[in-house]
């Protein structure tokens, strides 16, 4: 796939927000943006917000029968269309077989047990493994596995969206008694020899460590297969691992340089990503990163009241590692003031985790849309966190031409255009109920009070000269 598209029409009667908008056309794979590094870009050199939902069974079909239930992957892909959304991580999940009973933050009213297909990896035997299929062989790869990825990057590369290839799953072995029992890499689950566990400790963490040569050298051979597979495609990043321990960080910053090295010789280069590691990573191990874009975990204020980002990494804030399954309107619209990028696990169809299309969800998943929406049409190329041009706290600007404000409680605001002049146009707009007042003209050249006409509810300002 040579390029994709995304297109958004809106007819509205007036207002600069509302006006008939045409995405342009993507053009080739995204890479960090020299105007503005907070975001990515693509050939049009336009700063890319990313945002949307993602769900752990988007790649592989999982679920509590054997073998599970396939995933509806169109349904999924017109769902986030109808969401307006523009991203999501492709989730990877090593294990096989995987129980919920110890889930810590994912905990659910229902214990249930899990299985998994397909795998990187053939299931050719001879021999069973411990869930009584056949053993894998690790010297091979499952055709079909690539086929399914490949085939679904291209279908949401049709709808617009961007796809995170999660290369690996470090939550499962570390957070689920027993979890490594269903892992490939257990000496009982393949037939080449490989033993995972080298310190007998039952748990298997050193696959994800570079403490096994014979393991890294299949892991990178699997990322090989992978990049050779969607190296042509523009709407793809790489993610190394959902979750991983703190003790994998030298093995994760080798994975992201290999992958750099191996795609600088390809015909296009791809961003990597480095996301949380779960328990007990440091942001700073994130931002010292060769890592293009990061998700951080919830130190600095993440959640409630994020960091401004500085522009020294593309930062994905994800719910998944800041809440597991949680997260709320407000977060969405401070994350776009702060310069980040607002993504969200999602529980979706509750086949595995959480209730089906979960109302208590829909303002993040509508607010993601919104969001994007107005960043494509205001194009927050130029436009970086400034928060004290604004009494909430929350504003986005290239001061003097457009300003992005965010009252999380409504009433009134009290916005800086002292560096202003001349007239700008206002438009309110409610994310509660995606409606949208014009608003009086505001002259620059002083500070200036204006009043959300929503009361106290949550409101965006938009000022445009």
């Amino acid at each position: 796939m040579k390029r994709f598209y995304l297109v958004i029409v809106s007819i509205a009667a007036v207002g600069f927000l509302t006006i008939q908008t045409v995405a342009d056309s993507a053009s080739g794979p995204l890479r960090v943006c020299d105007k503005n590094p907070r975001y990515f870009t693509d050939g049009s050199g336009k700063a890319v917000l990313l945002t949307g939902s993602h769900v752990w069974y988007n790649l592989v079909d999982m679920g509590p029968t054997d073998p599970p239930p396939a995933f509806d992957y169109d349904a999924y892909l017109d769902w986030m269309t109808d969401h307006n959304h523009n991203f999501m991580r492709m989730w990877a999940w090593e294990l096989f077989t995987w129980d919920t009973n110890a889930n810590g933050p994912h905990a659910v009213n229902e214990t249930k047990f899990h299985y998994v297909t397909p795998h990187p990896w053939p299931r050719t035997g001879p021999g069973d493994a411990l869930d009584g299929h056949p053993k894998f062989d690790l010297e091979k790869f499952d055709p079909a596995y690539f086929e399914r990825l490949r085939s679904r990057i291209i279908k949401a590369g049709q709808k617009g969206i961007y796809v995170s290839v999660m290369l690996f799953e470090g939550w499962g072995v570390q957070r689920i008694e027993g979890g490594f029992k269903g892992h490939p890499f257990h000496k009982d689950n393949n037939i080449n020899g490989i033993d995972g566990d080298q310190n007998g400790d039952g748990k298997g963490l050193e696959i994800h460590e570079l403490a096994i040569p014979q393991i890294t050298q299949i892991q990178e051979h699997y990322v090989k297969k992978v990049i050779d597979v969607v190296n042509d495609l523009d709407n793809v990043l790489y993610e190394i691992s959902n979750e991983n321990h703190p003790e994998s960080t030298e093995w994760q910053y080798h994975m992201i340089r290999f992958i750099h090295d191996y795609e600088k010789n390809k015909p296009k280069q791809h961003p990597v990503g480095m996301t949380f590691q779960y328990k007990g990573g440091k942001n700073q191990i994130l931002f010292d990163s060769p890592a293009e874009w990061i998700s951080p975990n919830p130190d600095g204020g993440y959640r409630d009241d994020p960091p401004a980002n500085d522009g020294g990494k593309v930062i994905l804030t994800d719910t998944d590692h800041l809440w597991g399954i949680g997260g709320n309107q407000a977060w969405v619209w401070k994350s776009l003031c702060r310069g980040l990028n607002p993504i969200f696990m999602d529980p979706y169809d509750g086949i595995v985790l959480g209730q089906k299309f979960d109302p208590q969800w829909e303002p993040i998943r509508k607010s993601m849309g919104y969001a994007l929406r107005i960043a494509k049409r205001m194009d927050i190329t130029n436009m970086k966190p400034h928060s004290n041009l604004a009494s909430s706290g929350y504003c986005l600007a290239d001061p003097a031409k457009k300003y992005f404000v965010y009252l999380p409680e409504g009433g009134e605001l009290t916005i800086d255009l002292s560096s202003a002049s001349g007239r700008f146009n206002s438009q309110w707009f409610n994310p509660n109920t995606n409606k949208r007042v014009r608003g009086e003209a505001v002259e620059g050249g002083a500070k200036v009070k204006l009043r959300s006409p929503f009361g106290e509810e949550d409101a965006v300002l938009l000022l445009r000269k």
